[in-house]
């Protein structure tokens, strides 16, 4: 269990060192104003300094010490569930999976927008590699899932 809590955890530093990474080499060629924010076309609505392309990056590392912070008192906060004896160490570990699960989900959306944001700013025409709505979709998913899983393991 420890291991795989510790391979999530790796995997969203690596997610947030790539979305730093990728900010870093594309600062250079991004022109002086860039999209800061999309509608549900995809077409950029509001525009910004490039600066903000720094938003993100800080944003993730934000993200991931407030998980970290919240997965060191994972057992302390309040549950949906009555935690007893018998179902603490299930629900301790679907709160735990779940929480690194959220973070990555969130690291790969910000990715995603990072790379469209540099590439709208080449190429008007060009599209997010992952839709929006389907990440959208794919934390919905993960709630519900969740729900089940704290039902089933009451």
């Amino acid at each position: 269990m420890d291991s795989l809590f510790l391979i999530f955890d790796i995997v969203n530093l690596g997610l947030a060192a790539l979305l730093w990474w990728i900010t870093i080499k594309n600062y250079s060629v991004l022109p002086d104003t860039i999209p800061t924010h999309f509608d549900f076309e995809g077409k950029a609505d509001h525009f910004g300094n490039k600066k903000f392309s720094f938003l993100l990056p800080v944003l993730a590392i934000v993200c991931y010490i407030a998980f970290a912070i919240i997965l060191h008192y994972a057992g302390a906060g309040s549950n949906s569930v009555v935690i007893t004896d018998k179902n603490r160490d299930a629900q301790l570990f679907i709160m735990m999976f779940f929480m690194r699960w959220l973070l990555m989900l969130i690291f790969l959306i910000f990715l995603n927008i990072q790379d469209y944001t540099i590439r709208y700013t080449a190429d008007t025409d060009a599209k997010p590699r992952f839709p929006l709505m389907a990440s959208v979709f794919m934390i919905i998913a993960s709630v519900i899932v969740l729900f089940i899983f704290v039902g089933v393991f009451k």
